[in-house]
């Protein structure tokens, strides 16, 4: 038996979590979000709604569940928020990083200065779970090097959303703590990110340069999105793997729909178009293109 079963059958009663307040959770998590949580989440889903369960004085699953079931709907962020998984690093997956320095931006300036229509310098890339910033920052930085001094000529936007209210907040902030930053290229973090001191110390934020170049908005990505795009490039990594097959199926086609001809969807290295889609070229390593209108 599996320590997660024995840590469960050991807890008090009024601190356990019965089969039905669970099924209740995951259907209220997957109704809302989404997000499948099977069998195997049952343990994180216990010590994550466990210290929501103390900050309001709740002394049980039962009860915290009826308090989610009356329609508070000031609880209920604080639900999602506890429950959604935020996982992220600065450049996580460069060889995707890599593809905006070398290939499409390069890609965009020539298009741009075959056009030879200043109307045509327009940039758009969604970062559509963004977590705590570090990929959109990521973006940005990236933008920042391959563009360089022609980047004030472009209309050049970020969007970044997140279904978490609270990571969406830190994201904003600019805000991490200074080993975050560690595994990055010395003199990249030394340009972009500025140490703190006082009652920041041991932090660092990003450049204003950067900030200035994202719109951070909550966004859950099962309902109507507000955006029209194009988008020259959309990442939805790490996404895909907490939605069950039909979810994947609907959200696929609505990234496909914002991004421009010639667009890059930018998965997660576990995650892949389903394979009877075939309206994307994959271009390898999760990476995928939105054809070329003929």
């Amino acid at each position: 038996m599996s320590s997660a079963i024995n840590a469960h059958n050991s807890r008090p009663e009024q601190y356990s979590l019965d089969d039905d307040d669970f099924q209740f959770i995951c259907k209220l998590v997957y109704d809302s979000s989404g997000i499948v949580l099977s069998e195997r989440k049952r343990e994180m889903v216990y010590r994550r709604l466990m210290r929501r369960t103390r900050e309001l004085g709740i002394t049980s699953f039962a009860e915290y569940c009826q308090l989610l079931k009356s329609d508070n709907h000031d609880e209920f962020p604080q639900f999602i928020n506890a429950i959604t998984t935020n996982l992220t690093s600065f450049f996580r997956e460069g060889h995707h990083f890599d593809y905006l320095r070398k290939t499409l931006f390069p890609q965009l300036v020539q298009q741009q200065n075959n056009a030879q229509n200043s109307h045509s310098k327009r940039l758009r890339i969604w970062s559509s779970a963004c977590s705590t910033g570090e990929e959109p920052y990521s973006i940005a930085i990236t933008l920042m090097q391959a563009m360089g001094a022609r980047l004030k000529e472009w209309d050049a936007r970020i969007l970044a959303t997140d279904l978490d209210s609270d990571v969406l907040a830190t994201a904003q902030k600019g805000l991490y703590k200074h080993d975050r930053t560690l595994e990055m290229d010395p003199d990249t973090r030394n340009k972009w990110f500025c140490k703190q001191t006082a009652d920041h110390s041991g932090h660092v934020k990003v450049s204003p340069q950067l900030s200035d170049l994202i719109t951070f908005k909550q966004l859950n990505l099962l309902e109507p999105w507000p955006m029209k795009g194009p988008f020259d490039a959309i990442f939805c990594r790490n996404v895909l793997i907490y939605f069950d097959s039909k979810t994947q199926r609907m959200l696929i086609p609505r990234y496909h729909q914002l991004l421009k001809p010639g667009g890059i969807l930018f998965l997660g290295h576990s995650e892949n178009v389903p394979k009877d889609f075939t309206e994307f070229e994959c271009l390898g390593r999760t990476i995928f293109r939105k054809p070329l209108a003929a």
